[in-house]
């Protein structure tokens, strides 16, 4: 049993950016893949980043390449991810989300187990 409650989320301007927290509550453990995605209104759900807990190694869709960054703190059960140079393309709930079995397929969303209440990111012009 694992919970991801995040936070984070807030209005920006074009340019500017947020960190965005994913807190694991109940019983982690190394081999999990913990992901990020995004969905905007009328859309599917988005692969944005993806990290594995044990060596950290990171994985990013080609939109947020560059910009986005994710990374772990094992001390605090906490992965973050850090939105830079934010455009208004990148507004949408972001979620993170939790893969008990790690593993190559960190860019499907069904492959995940647990999931966090989303946190909303809105981008202004």
């Amino acid at each position: 049993q694992v919970q991801l409650v995040e936070s984070g989320g807030g209005l920006v301007q074009a340019g500017g950016s947020l960190r965005l927290s994913c807190a694991v509550s109940g019983r982690a453990f190394s081999g999990y893949a913990m992901g990020w995605f995004r969905q905007a209104p009328g859309k599917e759900r988005e692969f944005v980043a993806a990290i594995r807990w044990s060596g950290g190694n990171t994985y990013y869709a080609d939109s947020v390449k560059g910009r986005f960054t994710t990374s772990r703190d094992s001390a605090k059960n906490t992965v973050y991810l850090q939105m830079n140079s934010l455009k208004p393309e990148d507004t949408a709930v972001y979620y993170c989300a939790a893969d008990r079995q790690g593993g190559s397929n960190y860019f499907l969303s069904y492959k995940y187990d647990y999931w966090g209440q989303g946190t909303q990111v809105t981008v202004s012009s």
